[in-house]
């Protein structure tokens, strides 16, 4: 008798977490985002192909956690990613001929879309490279006397 008092306590334990363990699931499922990515061109909004999308969780401190994956663009400039959980999100984006792109990103809601404008590289500047020769300011010509 003692043991089926025992399994009607351990049967309705089990009753009684499963709506708890369901309501818990359900606000877990509500932890996740799904992000667009579109990556275009800064000078003229073209859509950026073949792009690299790399993306990884940040800690609290704010230091980059282990872990990550790349996407690629399609043709359109898109990349699309499901499930990716809510909290700080570092976004590097990597392209030939462009600056590397690099932002963190909150992430708090079921979709977000982030639109990245990538621009050109700009020139850069070597200890190695000759200045350009100042040129002198052109001599004044002389005064003309003035008539008396």
């Amino acid at each position: 008798m003692r043991s089926i008092h025992c399994l009607v306590c351990i049967f309705g334990a089990v009753l009684l977490s499963v709506p708890a363990t369901a309501s818990d699931n359900k606000q877990a499922q509500d932890q996740f985002s799904n992000l667009h990515f579109t990556v275009v061109k800064d000078y003229n909004n073209k859509p950026v192909r073949n792009a690299s999308v790399i993306l990884h969780p940040v800690n609290k401190d704010g230091s980059q956690a282990k872990g990550g994956f790349q996407l690629k663009t399609d043709g359109e400039g898109k990349a699309i990613s499901e499930g990716i959980p809510y909290g700080m999100l570092r976004v590097q984006i990597l392209a030939p001929g462009f600056q590397t792109f690099g932002e963190d990103y909150r992430i708090d809601k079921p979709d977000v879309d982030i639109q990245i404008r990538l621009k050109r590289p700009s020139e850069q500047l070597s200890v190695y490279d000759k200045p350009a020769k100042q040129q002198a300011p052109p001599a004044k010509p002389p005064a003309e006397p003035k008539p008396q």
